[in-house]
């Protein structure tokens, strides 16, 4: 037997609007019992994925974090999704696009968090 990944838990200073965030960015609902002020907020995966778990702990983040999340985008760019994390409030950390479309950007949600977007499998197919 083997097990499985049943959530990436993110420690954060307010879970929901944490949560919120990701919610939005993924297109996935928070759990419907989360509310602000909650020690905890759910955000589940699609389909049986894994899904980020965010509970409140009193220390602020202090270094990068030493795993992170990788997007790949579906039905947008990654630079129509780098564009639209930003509005949603993530904050772009380094730039590895490259001149020929290659390439991907690393950027901090809202409490510093890193995540990755790559490119689209559209647009992996297409170079």
């Amino acid at each position: 037997m083997h097990m499985a990944v049943h959530n990436i838990t993110f420690d954060c200073a307010d879970p929901y609007a944490l949560g919120t965030f990701w919610s939005r960015l993924l297109g996935q609902p928070l759990s419907a019992d989360d509310m602000p002020g909650d020690p905890a907020a759910l955000v589940a995966g699609p389909d049986g994925a894994p899904g980020l778990l965010f509970l409140r702990v009193p220390e602020d983040k202090t270094v990068k974090n030493r795993v992170h999340v990788d997007l790949q985008p579906r039905g947008r760019t990654r630079d129509q999704e780098v564009a639209r994390a930003v509005e949603l409030g993530a904050e772009v950390c380094a730039d590895h696009r490259r001149p020929d479309g290659t390439g991907f950007v690393v950027l901090t949600d809202p409490e510093g968090n890193e995540f990755c977007v790559e490119r689209s499998a559209a647009e992996r197919g297409s170079a």
